[in-house]
Protein backbone atom coordinates (compact mmCIF):
# COMPACT_ATOMS: atom_id res chain seq x y z
CA UNK A 1 0.00 0.00 0.00
CA UNK A 2 1.10 3.06 -1.06
CA UNK A 3 1.50 6.42 1.71
CA UNK A 4 -1.45 8.25 -0.53
CA UNK A 5 -3.67 5.24 0.03
CA UNK A 6 -2.65 5.14 3.73
CA UNK A 7 -3.17 8.25 4.36
CA UNK A 8 -7.10 7.97 2.40
CA UNK A 9 -5.60 10.10 -0.19
CA UNK A 10 -6.07 9.05 -3.96
CA UNK A 11 -4.72 10.42 -7.50
CA UNK A 12 -6.63 12.85 -9.64
CA UNK A 13 -6.52 10.97 -13.21
CA UNK A 14 -6.31 15.11 -14.87
CA UNK A 15 -4.06 16.24 -12.45
CA UNK A 16 -1.91 13.60 -11.12
CA UNK A 17 -2.41 15.41 -7.50
CA UNK A 18 -3.00 13.48 -4.85
CA UNK A 19 -6.91 14.15 -3.66
CA UNK A 20 -8.04 13.41 -0.49
CA UNK A 21 -11.21 10.91 0.29
CA UNK A 22 -11.83 11.78 3.25
CA UNK A 23 -15.82 10.85 3.76
CA UNK A 24 -14.16 7.50 2.69
CA UNK A 25 -11.32 7.55 5.57
CA UNK A 26 -13.76 8.59 7.57
CA UNK A 27 -16.10 5.97 6.77
CA UNK A 28 -13.27 2.72 6.96
CA UNK A 29 -12.20 3.77 10.47
CA UNK A 30 -15.72 3.82 11.68
CA UNK A 31 -16.60 0.31 10.40
CA UNK A 32 -13.26 -0.89 11.32
CA UNK A 33 -13.80 0.64 14.93
CA UNK A 34 -17.50 -0.77 15.20
CA UNK A 35 -16.18 -4.15 14.41
CA UNK A 36 -13.33 -3.83 16.90
CA UNK A 37 -15.64 -2.12 19.59
CA UNK A 38 -18.04 -4.90 19.82
CA UNK A 39 -15.24 -7.65 19.94
CA UNK A 40 -12.98 -5.90 22.45
CA UNK A 41 -15.19 -3.65 24.34
CA UNK A 42 -13.81 0.17 24.99
CA UNK A 43 -10.29 -1.03 26.83
CA UNK A 44 -9.91 -4.12 24.54
CA UNK A 45 -9.55 -2.05 21.49
CA UNK A 46 -6.78 -1.24 19.91
CA UNK A 47 -6.07 1.61 17.57
CA UNK A 48 -3.24 -0.61 15.52
CA UNK A 49 -5.73 -2.86 14.82
CA UNK A 50 -8.45 -0.70 14.12
CA UNK A 51 -6.15 1.68 11.54
CA UNK A 52 -4.85 -1.77 10.17
CA UNK A 53 -8.28 -2.59 9.14
CA UNK A 54 -9.01 0.81 8.24
CA UNK A 55 -5.99 0.93 5.44
CA UNK A 56 -5.55 4.19 7.00
CA UNK A 57 -2.72 5.23 9.60
CA UNK A 58 -3.10 6.12 13.43
CA UNK A 59 -2.43 9.87 12.70
CA UNK A 60 -5.32 10.19 9.81
CA UNK A 61 -7.36 8.50 13.22
CA UNK A 62 -6.19 10.95 15.59
CA UNK A 63 -7.23 13.72 12.99
CA UNK A 64 -10.61 13.02 12.33
CA UNK A 65 -11.72 11.80 15.83
CA UNK A 66 -8.84 13.35 18.24
CA UNK A 67 -8.53 10.12 20.17
CA UNK A 68 -9.80 6.42 21.12
CA UNK A 69 -12.48 7.85 23.16
CA UNK A 70 -13.68 10.55 20.28
CA UNK A 71 -13.78 7.37 17.80
CA UNK A 72 -15.51 5.43 20.34
CA UNK A 73 -18.10 8.41 20.80
CA UNK A 74 -18.74 8.57 17.22
CA UNK A 75 -19.26 4.68 17.07
CA UNK A 76 -21.76 5.01 19.53
CA UNK A 77 -23.67 7.81 18.64
CA UNK A 78 -24.27 6.71 14.90
CA UNK A 79 -25.44 3.51 16.06
CA UNK A 80 -28.04 5.17 18.18
CA UNK A 81 -28.34 7.93 15.27
CA UNK A 82 -29.63 5.08 12.37
CA UNK A 83 -31.76 3.90 15.02
CA UNK A 84 -33.52 7.09 16.05
CA UNK A 85 -33.73 7.68 12.03
CA UNK A 86 -35.40 4.88 11.20
CA UNK A 87 -37.77 5.05 14.11
CA UNK A 88 -38.84 8.42 12.92
CA UNK A 89 -39.61 7.40 9.31
CA UNK A 90 -42.15 4.88 10.83
CA UNK A 91 -44.18 7.73 10.56
CA UNK A 92 -46.44 7.14 13.72
CA UNK A 93 -48.25 9.83 13.15
CA UNK A 94 -49.89 8.56 9.99
CA UNK A 95 -50.77 5.45 11.45
CA UNK A 96 -53.81 4.50 13.53
CA UNK A 97 -52.81 3.96 17.15
CA UNK A 98 -53.11 0.38 17.16
CA UNK A 99 -51.12 0.02 14.04
CA UNK A 100 -48.52 2.36 14.86
CA UNK A 101 -47.64 1.05 18.34
CA UNK A 102 -47.32 -2.37 16.14
CA UNK A 103 -44.91 -1.43 13.64
CA UNK A 104 -43.03 0.31 16.48
CA UNK A 105 -42.87 -2.76 18.38
CA UNK A 106 -41.91 -4.84 14.94
CA UNK A 107 -39.22 -2.53 13.85
CA UNK A 108 -37.38 -2.41 16.94
CA UNK A 109 -37.58 -6.57 17.33
CA UNK A 110 -36.41 -6.47 13.49
CA UNK A 111 -33.87 -4.13 14.06
CA UNK A 112 -31.67 -5.28 17.34
CA UNK A 113 -31.79 -8.48 15.20
CA UNK A 114 -30.64 -7.71 12.68
CA UNK A 115 -27.85 -4.74 13.98
CA UNK A 116 -26.43 -6.83 16.20
CA UNK A 117 -23.55 -4.37 16.52
CA UNK A 118 -25.73 -2.09 18.58
CA UNK A 119 -26.44 -4.55 21.19
CA UNK A 120 -23.02 -5.41 21.51
CA UNK A 121 -22.06 -1.61 21.92
CA UNK A 122 -24.65 -1.52 24.28
CA UNK A 123 -23.57 -4.41 26.10
CA UNK A 124 -19.95 -3.59 26.61
CA UNK A 125 -21.08 0.32 27.43
CA UNK A 126 -22.89 -0.78 30.33
CA UNK A 127 -20.10 -2.87 31.61
CA UNK A 128 -18.62 0.88 31.77
CA UNK A 129 -21.51 1.96 33.63
CA UNK A 130 -22.18 4.15 30.82
CA UNK A 131 -19.95 6.56 31.41
CA UNK A 132 -18.42 7.26 27.54
CA UNK A 133 -22.13 7.65 26.74
CA UNK A 134 -23.16 10.16 29.19
CA UNK A 135 -20.74 12.54 27.62
CA UNK A 136 -22.87 12.68 24.51
CA UNK A 137 -25.51 15.52 24.00
CA UNK A 138 -26.19 14.26 20.86
CA UNK A 139 -27.87 10.13 22.12
CA UNK A 140 -29.79 12.64 24.39
CA UNK A 141 -30.98 15.12 21.84
CA UNK A 142 -31.80 12.45 19.17
CA UNK A 143 -34.03 10.50 21.64
CA UNK A 144 -36.24 13.11 23.04
CA UNK A 145 -38.27 13.01 19.50
CA UNK A 146 -38.77 9.48 19.95
CA UNK A 147 -40.44 9.80 23.43
CA UNK A 148 -42.69 12.60 22.48
CA UNK A 149 -43.57 10.31 18.88
CA UNK A 150 -44.50 7.74 21.38
CA UNK A 151 -46.32 9.96 23.67
CA UNK A 152 -48.47 11.21 20.94
CA UNK A 153 -49.75 7.95 19.38
CA UNK A 154 -50.61 7.13 23.03
CA UNK A 155 -52.53 10.58 23.69
CA UNK A 156 -54.13 9.92 20.14
CA UNK A 157 -54.95 5.64 21.22
CA UNK A 158 -56.41 6.76 24.39
CA UNK A 159 -58.51 10.31 22.82
CA UNK A 160 -59.88 7.14 20.47
CA UNK A 161 -61.06 4.74 23.16
CA UNK A 162 -58.46 1.74 22.56
CA UNK A 163 -54.78 2.76 24.89
CA UNK A 164 -55.75 2.49 28.62
CA UNK A 165 -54.86 6.02 30.01
CA UNK A 166 -51.68 7.34 31.68
CA UNK A 167 -49.22 5.58 30.03
CA UNK A 168 -45.32 6.29 30.61
CA UNK A 169 -43.71 6.69 26.91
CA UNK A 170 -40.46 5.60 28.53
CA UNK A 171 -41.57 2.83 30.64
CA UNK A 172 -43.52 1.56 27.24
CA UNK A 173 -40.44 1.99 25.04
CA UNK A 174 -38.27 0.59 27.26
CA UNK A 175 -40.20 -2.60 27.83
CA UNK A 176 -40.54 -2.61 23.97
CA UNK A 177 -36.47 -2.88 24.14
CA UNK A 178 -36.53 -5.47 26.50
CA UNK A 179 -38.79 -7.73 24.87
CA UNK A 180 -36.64 -7.52 21.48
CA UNK A 181 -33.37 -7.62 22.85
CA UNK A 182 -32.77 -9.97 26.10
CA UNK A 183 -32.77 -13.11 24.10
CA UNK A 184 -30.33 -11.63 22.12
CA UNK A 185 -28.17 -10.78 25.08
CA UNK A 186 -28.54 -14.37 27.05
CA UNK A 187 -29.25 -15.89 24.38
CA UNK A 188 -26.37 -18.63 25.00
CA UNK A 189 -27.87 -19.21 28.35
CA UNK A 190 -31.33 -19.76 27.69
CA UNK A 191 -30.56 -21.61 24.60
CA UNK A 192 -29.25 -24.28 27.09
CA UNK A 193 -31.45 -23.45 30.22
CA UNK A 194 -34.83 -24.22 28.03
CA UNK A 195 -33.10 -26.52 25.79
CA UNK A 196 -34.27 -24.65 22.86
CA UNK A 197 -32.35 -22.94 19.93
CA UNK A 198 -32.71 -19.24 20.58
CA UNK A 199 -31.59 -18.32 16.90
CA UNK A 200 -34.24 -21.07 14.90
CA UNK A 201 -36.14 -18.65 12.57
CA UNK A 202 -40.01 -20.48 13.98
CA UNK A 203 -38.83 -19.51 17.40
CA UNK A 204 -37.97 -16.07 16.33
CA UNK A 205 -41.39 -15.76 14.74
CA UNK A 206 -43.28 -16.87 17.34
CA UNK A 207 -41.23 -14.31 19.88
CA UNK A 208 -41.90 -11.53 17.41
CA UNK A 209 -45.47 -12.12 17.50
CA UNK A 210 -45.32 -12.49 20.90
CA UNK A 211 -43.77 -8.87 22.06
CA UNK A 212 -46.61 -7.98 20.15
CA UNK A 213 -49.32 -9.12 21.75
CA UNK A 214 -48.11 -8.61 25.19
CA UNK A 215 -47.45 -4.43 24.31
CA UNK A 216 -50.99 -4.42 22.69
CA UNK A 217 -52.40 -6.77 25.04
CA UNK A 218 -51.12 -4.36 27.99
CA UNK A 219 -52.50 -1.06 26.13
CA UNK A 220 -55.68 -2.31 24.47
CA UNK A 221 -59.20 -1.65 26.42
CA UNK A 222 -61.45 -4.64 25.59
CA UNK A 223 -64.56 -4.06 23.67
CA UNK A 224 -62.94 -0.41 22.26
CA UNK A 225 -63.90 1.09 19.21
CA UNK A 226 -61.38 -1.20 17.50
CA UNK A 227 -62.73 -4.43 18.95
CA UNK A 228 -61.74 -6.88 21.82
CA UNK A 229 -57.82 -6.40 23.08
CA UNK A 230 -55.44 -8.74 20.97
Amino acid sequence: MSESEALGVSSNAQTGKPRRNANETRERLLQAATDEFCECGFDGARMQRIVRAAACNVRMAYHYFGDKEGLYLAVLERVYEELRAKEKALNLSDLEPVAGMQALVEFTFDHMAEHPEFTSLVRNENLLGGRMLRKSAKVVQQTTPLVGMIRDTLVRGEAAGVFRSAVDPTQLYISILSLSIIHINQRDTLSIIFEQDLTDAQWLAERRAHAVEVILSYLQITGGPSGDKR
